[in-house]
């Protein structure tokens, strides 16, 4: 079926694509079925997986590859068998997951748990079961099943609505299935990307106390205003694991350094606590000692993104309790140069690609 616009982006080549050297390209997309919707891109957040795929960082990638997995834009073609009620001319998101098998014998995909199918097809870098490879959003279109498409509400501006996708999911899912509320002192490693939403999203599901934790004190001011009560700064006190013993119920780890105190970050844990890991090195997690979790009873565990209903109800979240992140929006034009400040560390706290041809 033809159509009038063209499938063309930003494609990683080889490993040196991460260094800037990505390269403005077409590319045929996914087979096009009835069950699909193709979005006109406006913005597309940049995500720390993005630079792992474009390097080859957990894994050999399928080059040419186009990443971005944070999309937001406008529905421009829709199958006669969609989802969702989407139509021609809705605004709509596909964060990192962009298909798994659905099958009602599959136990992840039949109780809502589609983010951990065996068959889980990310939004780039991927494949479908017809050989078709997966192409994200630095780029004009992109092609998605409509059943991980969904409506961004009216009260969310796309520019913000595309970092949740993943950036906010990845954190929101693991806090509400783990119990933060009232009642609850949750913790968040690091204050980056994926640590800023923590902290947001942990103050609007109504925890207690939000404690943020990073080596320095450079980001506390920033963390205290994103809504953290409290702020350890581990390169600045030495004692930080004994003065901040058993304080907190929950933990949640976004950064993703092999070299990470975890054994310290689990006497943070008060008895029965959580800790949950989504932050994905690409080497090794550190060795602790058993005694971390056995003495307290406690629990460590991980977390990937959110399933499509997970990622409905943060945003109707998002949308009442007027969470906003802090995000610096950069041209689509300048992809190569946002992705190596990305890698420097300069994002304040997430980028997002704005297309301007369609924004």
């Amino acid at each position: 079926m033809s159509t009038l616009y063209k499938f063309q982006g930003w494609l990683g080549l080889d490993p040196s694509s991460v260094e800037g050297n990505m390269k403005w390209q077409g590319y045929e997309p996914k087979t096009w079925e009835e069950t699909d919707v193709d979005i006109k891109v406006t913005h597309c957040g940049i995500c720390g997986s993005d630079l792992h795929t474009l390097r080859s960082g957990w894994a050999p990638t399928l080059y040419p590859c186009c990443v971005g997995h944070e999309v937001v834009g406008t529905a421009v073609k829709v199958g006669s068998k969609v989802e969702r009620g989407i139509k021609v001319g809705d605004r709509v998101g596909v964060g990192a997951q962009s298909s798994s098998c659905l099958k009602p014998d599959c136990e992840e995909c039949a109780s809502g748990m589609e983010n951990h199918c065996a068959n889980m097809v990310g939004t780039y870098n991927g494949k479908y079961d017809d050989g078709s490879k997966s192409y994200g959003g630095y780029s004009d279109y992109c092609r998605a099943p409509s059943h991980f498409v969904l409506k961004i509400p009216d009260a969310i501006p796309s520019e913000e609505a595309a970092p949740m996708l993943c950036g906010g999911i990845t954190v929101f899912a693991p806090l509400k299935k783990n119990g933060c509320g009232p009642g609850k002192k949750v913790g968040i490693v690091g204050v980056g990307g994926l640590g800023h939403f923590g902290i947001l999203y942990a103050k609007a599901l109504g925890a207690d106390s939000v404690t943020a934790i990073s080596r320095s004190a450079s980001k506390k001011e920033d963390a205290l205003k994103l809504g953290a009560e409290q702020y350890i700064a581990t390169n600045d006190d030495k004692d930080w694991a004994t003065h901040h013993a058993r304080s907190l119920d929950l933990i949640v780890s976004t950064v993703s350094s092999p070299h990470m105190p975890l054994e310290q970050y689990l006497t943070l844990l008060r008895t029965n606590g959580t800790f949950i890991q989504v932050g994905a090195p690409e080497d090794k997690m550190p060795a602790f000692n058993a005694f971390s979790l056995i003495a307290k009873g406690c629990k460590i565990g991980g977390s990937a993104i959110g399933a499509p209903h997970e990622i409905e109800e943060m945003l109707e979240l998002t949308a009442k309790k007027g969470v906003k992140p802090w995000i610096q929006q950069r041209p689509m034009k300048d992809a190569n140069k946002a992705v190596v400040d990305m890698g420097a560390g300069k994002a304040r706290y997430r980028y997002v690609l704005v297309n301007e041809a369609h924004a």
